[in-house]
């Protein structure tokens, strides 16, 4: 695992951009995972900038979302659908054929999910997974206790985690949804890169726990540790409780540029 920190949430954002243009540059037709949620944004907006300043080609890029709630059509303001449309897929030139997310309103969850594993797996495999984490260090709607070898599946939110999303619901709890649809943690840990992002004082503790604690699944993001390839971009904040983050800015201040971007 190696840890990136950064001043601000906007330069982990920019160095995070650069792992995710490389490798798109280098291969047209990759295969993306894609996270949802504010975290994410900035990083979105800067593939954005690099396709309309820089010519980043899309066009042959596949996605696979890692979530959806479970009730909410996809024309729903909180909807996966809505955000990824919104905030990424309507502003570069992806085909819509390549951009999968999972149908919070279908008929048969189970039918559903194992068919989104074979997609993916017919897809050649996710190259480079985005994610966010909770704070409980959840990643995906993967909650505490998932199995770590889980794919596809149903999962029914924690409290912790409705209150947490209350805020894009008007601050209503109530009307959070309380099941999703999520990749599960084997899904997530088969990708070849996984690039993790958490920013500010609230992801700290668990952005800890996922590092430099035990790999247990009360903490699922620390099963990362087991990843061949994972990157955590975290601003100041989110790396405050990292014992070893003199470490982390040493090792990669020395890097050369080619390697950081890799």
């Amino acid at each position: 695992m190696e840890v990136i920190i950064s001043d601000t949430k906007e330069s982990a954002s920019r160095a995070a951009a650069q792992v995710v243009a490389r490798l798109v540059r280098e291969k047209p037709d990759a295969v993306l995972g894609l996270a949802t949620g504010s975290t994410p944004l900035p990083l979105y907006q800067e593939l954005v900038r690099m396709h309309r300043e820089e010519g980043l080609d899309f066009s042959r890029v596949t996605t696979f979302n890692l979530d959806e709630y479970i009730g909410l059509p996809r024309d729903h303001e909180q909807s996966y659908h809505s955000f990824m449309w919104e905030n990424l897929f309507s502003q570069i030139n992806i085909d819509p054929v390549r951009v999968h997310i999972p149908d919070g309103m279908t008929d048969d969850v189970p039918g559903f999910c194992a068919a989104y594993e074979s997609k993916i797996r017919e897809a050649g495999g996710i190259d480079l997974q985005i994610l966010g984490i909770g704070s409980d260090g959840h990643i995906g709607f993967n909650e505490p206790g998932s199995s770590f070898a889980s794919r596809t599946r149903i999962k029914t939110l924690t409290q912790r985690t409705v209150e947490d999303n209350a805020r894009f619901f008007g601050g209503r709890g109530e009307d959070v949804p309380r099941h999703c649809i999520t990749m599960g943690i084997g899904t997530i840990m088969d990708a070849r890169v996984n690039l993790l992002l958490a920013f500010g004082g609230n992801k700290a503790d668990a952005i800890a726990a996922s590092v430099e604690g035990p790999v247990a699944a009360i903490v699922p993001a620390s099963i990362l540790q087991h990843h061949p390839n994972a990157k955590v971009f975290v601003d100041e904040a989110a790396a405050s409780k990292l014992k070893l983050s003199s470490y982390y800015r040493w090792v990669y201040d020395r890097k050369p540029d080619w390697q950081k971007n890799a």
